[in-house]
């Protein structure tokens, strides 16, 4: 699947006619990897639609200047399916059809991996959503992460919902049987030790599977007093609570990536009650910006959905491209690889940056606030928000 989004028809009609071709603006190709179809759809949707509504703005506010030059984006969106192969496929596509240079948002550690193989080789940068710590380093200068990842997001998650709930004992853990649940399971394994809770059991499966009775048979013969679903997307979570509801488990209910509140309401009803969501936002609430109210209003008349911490980072990473961009004077992506890390840029959450050499052995992580969620009547109400440190540093420098 190819989408391609541009500028507006009349923009365009514009842009080549004669009269104007010795003026015309350059257009810089960017692309988007995410899964348009299956159970991880609605995170593909979602990020289609805020990079969209991002590319508009950068057009309509004069483009991105560089080098003397001014360039308009131009939006091309590939289904990778969730999968590394599709991952693989997409991003020869990008790179070697379309000569992309610029990746905006690619879902998925898989995808990434398979992805970023062609990318860092080939001298394009990337933005991802990867929560894969393996993906991000010194050997991948051309890499970012756009969102928070577990290890932003599951300490202070975990630890608010062991506040919340002080007779948290155990835990038992499902995830799928992928690069981001293997990678995910073991630091929420060590982060919930860390709050003395025990992770009695750990089951995985594979993506695509619709079956979830037998294992969640086994969850609630195991009576835990909390489900972690690990990297599970909202369709696969929705099905688990169903089956869950029906055996008359009723514990607490956590997805460290959980973001479509819609999507698990819809699909599991009154079972998705309380359910905790680590990658969540309240976008409609008081604590949201204004930039992201617009967004999510646009979204949730669009797609029925509202946004969240995964589909709304498109939009920031096309802000972050922009400034970077703009602050190395140039379309080269290793300049720009170059100039990200010590810049700070207006994203959807207001002031941002990028960091985390700490944790990743270069500055590579996007640094927003880890907001933290609980489904309530069908919607995700933040209950609440912690703003990384070093966030806080680098705006008192800047």
């Amino acid at each position: 699947m190819k989408k391609l989004i541009g500028i507006t028809g009349g923009a365009l009609i514009a842009l080549f006619s004669a009269q104007t071709a010795a003026s015309a603006d350059e257009i810089l190709k960017v692309g988007l990897s995410a899964p348009m179809s299956g159970s991880a759809a609605a995170w593909g949707l979602g990020f289609e639609y805020a990079a969209e509504q991002a590319v508009e703005k950068v057009n309509s506010e004069g483009g991105i200047k560089a080098g003397g030059k001014t360039y308009k984006l131009e939006l091309h969106v590939y289904d990778n399916k969730y999968n590394a192969a599709e991952g693989a496929k997409t991003a020869q596509t990008m790179l070697n059809r379309e000569g992309i240079k610029f990746i905006v948002g690619s879902i998925g550690t898989a995808p990434v991996r398979a992805t970023q193989a062609l990318t860092e080789r080939q001298g394009v940068l990337l933005f991802n959503t990867g929560w894969g710590k393996s993906i991000k380093g010194p050997d991948f200068p051309l890499t970012f992460t756009q969102m928070n990842t577990p290890f932003e997001i599951l300490a202070p998650f975990f630890g608010y919902i062991k506040e919340q709930h002080p007779d948290l004992k155990t835990v038992a853990m499902i995830t799928p049987n992928d690069a981001t649940g293997q990678e995910m399971e073991p630091v929420a394994i060590d982060t919930w030790k860390s709050l003395d809770v025990e992770v009695i059991s750990t089951d995985r499966y594979e993506r695509g599977t619709t079956e979830f009775q037998s294992i969640a048979t086994k969850i609630a013969n195991s009576k835990p007093y909390a489900v972690d679903f690990g990297a599970s997307p909202p369709a696969d979570v929705g099905s688990i609570l169903k089956e869950l509801d029906v055996l008359g488990w009723n514990g607490i209910k956590i997805v460290a990536p959980g973001t479509s509140a819609g999507t698990l309401s819809n699909m599991a009803g009154a079972a998705a009650e309380g359910v905790y969501l680590g990658a969540s936002a309240d976008f409609q609430g008081d604590s949201a910006s204004e930039a992201q109210r617009k967004l999510n209003e646009g979204a949730v008349a669009k797609l029925g959905e509202s946004l969240n911490n995964i589909t709304i980072s498109s939009y920031d990473a096309v802000m972050a491209l922009k400034a970077g961009i703009e602050a190395a004077d140039s379309i080269d992506p290793k300049k720009v690889a170059e100039v990200l890390p010590t810049i700070v840029f207006e994203s959807s959450y207001g002031p941002a940056a990028f960091g985390g050499k700490d944790v990743y052995g270069s500055p590579q992580q996007i640094l927003i606030p880890v907001m933290i969620t609980q489904i309530k009547d069908g919607a995700a109400v933040e209950v609440g928000r912690v703003a990384p440190d070093e966030l806080k540093e680098r705006l008192k420098t800047n």
